[in-house]
């Protein structure tokens, strides 16, 4: 009973984590979005900057929640090594 209680109170802090992930994602989504036009605009390229910033952009957010969720699950899950045989 109390490792449902335990699990249930994380709950909550998970959705509020992977609602900030995809608030940061959006937001440096634009900021790049807009740092790669503003160079577009002054050098006259095209869609150049503009979609390589955002690919960058998304993609280090990407990388960096794969990274937190790879050191969350290791906090969470203890390493034991198992005995081969019964």
């Amino acid at each position: 009973m109390a490792t449902a209680k335990s699990g249930g109170a994380q709950e909550p802090r998970r959705i509020l984590i992977l609602n900030t992930w995809g608030f940061v994602i959006a937001i440096v989504s634009f900021l790049f979005l807009y740092v790669g036009w503003w160079l577009d605009e002054r050098f006259d390229t095209a869609p150049t900057f503009m979609l390589g910033l955002l690919l960058l952009g998304v993609s280090l957010c990407v990388w960096r929640l794969y990274q937190d969720a790879l050191r969350r699950r290791a906090k969470r899950v203890p390493t034991t090594s198992l005995p081969l045989s019964p």
